[in-house]
């Protein structure tokens, strides 16, 4: 169903699955089938029952720890009101390359807490990073497309690749307690991360380029719309020529192939007639050989015996025997220009 499935994503609870269907699980993720897993309902109705354990975390302190699969490590994080207007950062990134979710949970009344948030990881360089941004102005998640659609159909792809730029439900926190944890998204094995929780106050030039670039993606993405209806009848105009095209060389090559059979038409030989121009010339050619070879052979057997014995007596004659000294010594006084002198002192 994964498999066949286009547009939709299989949502699995890996914490329920067997260590056969685990299994199989990761070998479709592997093969780039998308699978988009869940956070344990054991990990959400213990911390809804306020029975997890909270670690307090600073502003601008890191903490690298390795988080089991399925499980989640719980943090807890206080700020000022101040901070609450210069905006929060929480950000977790793996040199692991490790799968895991950014979660942020809200305080219930009973004292425990209830998921408002949630960002996968996802590959960004040499890592696999997630963040939650707290600026005071609307931030937008980006979540990537179908990889086995993408593949499928790579321009329908391509204009739906903005898709996935949607708008963050919160972007700004209260003063007060703030609770976030990792989720541990590794099919078999632990997942290592780095977890850090900065305030914006230092990076008022960072801000300024996130909003002015998320602008832009804005605006291509409305753009991508426009461009797609034009694209497409290009598209549409392109196939059609070339298809023409096509037709076209198959319409010449054919009129061009019927022109020479009507010039090797041109023949009282049948099979002449059947044969291509190129190999008429070289049956023409042929044929004229085989003719000559003919004339020749009936030539001989048009003389006579009596004949060809009458021309060996003539040149068995006397008449011969005379002509031989004169013919030899005509080609001696022709050739025979040895003696002659040349002054080599005149210019020829």
């Amino acid at each position: 169903r994964a498999i066949e499935a286009d547009s939709h994503e299989l949502e699995l609870d890996l914490s329920s699955l067997n260590t056969v269907n685990t299994m199989f699980a990761a070998l479709f993720s592997k093969l780039g089938v998308p699978i988009k897993t869940t956070v344990s309902a054991t990990v959400l109705e213990e911390a809804l029952n306020g029975s997890v354990e909270i670690a307090q975390l600073h502003l601008g302190k890191s903490v690298c720890r390795k988080v089991e699969k399925q499980s989640a490590h719980f943090y807890s994080v206080d700020i000022t009101e101040e901070e609450a207007k210069l905006g929060l950062v929480c950000r977790v990134c793996s040199t692991a390359k490790s799968k895991f979710k950014l979660l942020y949970f809200e305080p219930e009344e009973n004292g425990g807490l209830s998921l408002a948030l949630q960002e996968d990881s996802a590959k960004t360089g040499k890592v696999t990073s997630a963040g939650m941004f707290f600026l005071g102005f609307p931030v937008y998640r980006f979540e990537h497309n179908n990889s086995a659609a993408a593949a499928k159909d790579p321009d329908s792809a391509f204009f739906k690749r903005l898709d996935g730029f949607q708008p963050c439900e919160v972007n700004e926190l209260k003063e007060g307690t703030h609770y976030f944890a990792v989720y541990g998204d590794n099919f078999f094995k632990s997942a290592t991360y780095t977890l850090e929780v900065v305030c914006a106050e230092p990076f008022s030039t960072e801000k300024e380029k996130l909003r002015s670039v998320e602008a832009k993606i804005l605006a291509k993405r409305s753009e991508l719309s426009k461009f797609e209806s034009e694209y497409r009848e290009v598209l549409a105009k392109f196939t059609e020529m070339t298809s023409r095209y096509a037709q076209e060389m198959q319409t010449i090559d054919e009129l061009l192939n019927e022109r020479n059979a009507i010039h090797a038409s041109y023949t009282n030989s049948p099979t002449l007639k059947r044969s291509s121009s190129d190999s008429k010339g070289k049956t023409s050619s042929k044929g004229s050989k085989s003719d000559d070879d003919q004339s020749v052979r009936k030539e001989k057997k048009s003389k006579s015996p009596t004949t060809m014995e009458a021309s060996a007596s003539d040149e068995e004659g006397p008449n011969k025997k005379e002509k031989k000294p004169k013919e030899r010594l005509r080609r001696k006084r022709w050739f025979n220009i040895h003696h002659l002198k040349v002054d080599k002192r005149r210019p020829c």
